[in-house]
């Protein structure tokens, strides 16, 4: 299912264009579309969105179930399109690896319009639909706009307020193109290892003792896991660990990767994830 993921700061007309692209791939292009809307999925979580967007543990469970509902979802053939704020880079490079194990493509469509103007949007909402103030500003302030040279946000398609969605673009970048080849952590490799299973856990594990351990003594960024000659760049918590782990365990258990790779993989994973 070739991916549209729509970002862009609150109130900027995200679900206006998705919903445009929904009619165009559906009428025009005769294919079927899957809509995943953020908002709605926060609402039948039971949240009100902005105590939710003030709770960090309540954002990152809304992402995992969005995560999870995509890799369900995405197949060859129909569009799927991701309608949120999809603000951190770290989570749009996830969603990237995801389409490149399932082997579809897909495209960013980036909502751009200047703050101001998209408070007003919000202002002329339903009183019960509005952000307040402090959490409209907070989460323009955590953007993390799209860069058409980073592969997970390319193509881009930025669009303004004023502007027609280039749908003839669009469809080409999902339907005339290539197939993504995977990453390496993702190609099964001609021989797997009989322990794969048994050097996949005990390799990521050294990865991570070898950081908390490092933390312990007080180095946060560029240092080195010297048993594997890696570097980690970026500092994390422990939770932050756990997770990317856990993720990682999933994407290689599903495809597996030699295992002299397996290091060098999580590393690369850490340093783009964090």
């Amino acid at each position: 299912m070739p991916l549209i993921i729509i970002t862009g700061i609150p109130c900027s007309g995200k679900t206006k264009r998705c919903n445009e692209l929904k009619e165009y791939f559906q009428n025009k292009a005769g294919k079927n579309v899957d809509v995943i809307n953020e908002i709605d999925v926060v609402i039948k979580s039971g949240y009100d969105k902005n105590t939710f967007y003030a709770d960090s543990k309540k954002e990152k469970s809304i992402r995992s179930d969005i995560k999870s509902a995509t890799q369900r979802m995405l197949n060859v053939n129909d569009v799927l399109i991701i309608d949120g704020s999809n603000y951190i880079k770290g989570y749009r490079y996830e969603i990237y690896c995801m389409t490149k194990l399932y082997k579809t493509p897909q495209c960013t469509v980036h909502c751009d319009i200047p703050i101001e103007h998209a408070w007003l949007w919000n202002e002329r909402r339903p009183e019960c639909e509005q952000y307040n103030r402090e959490i409209f500003d907070a989460l323009v302030m955590r953007y993390e706009t799209p860069n058409s040279k980073d592969r997970w946000d390319s193509p881009l398609f930025t669009i303004s307020a004023e502007d027609e969605l280039k749908f003839d673009e669009i469809y080409g970048s999902l339907y005339k193109v290539k197939a993504p080849k995977p990453n390496l952590s993702t190609q099964c490799p001609p021989l797997a290892s009989t322990n794969y299973l048994y050097e996949l856990n005990s390799v990521t594990q050294e990865v991570v003792n070898a950081i908390l351990s490092a933390k312990k003594l007080g180095i946060e960024n560029e240092f080195k896991i010297l048993d594997y000659n890696l570097t980690v760049q970026n500092s994390c918590t422990e939770g932050q660990l756990m997770r990317l782990r856990r993720q990682f365990l999933t994407y290689s258990k599903m495809q597996q990767i030699e295992v002299n790779q397996i290091a060098a993989l999580f590393v690369q994973y850490l340093n783009k994830s964090l």
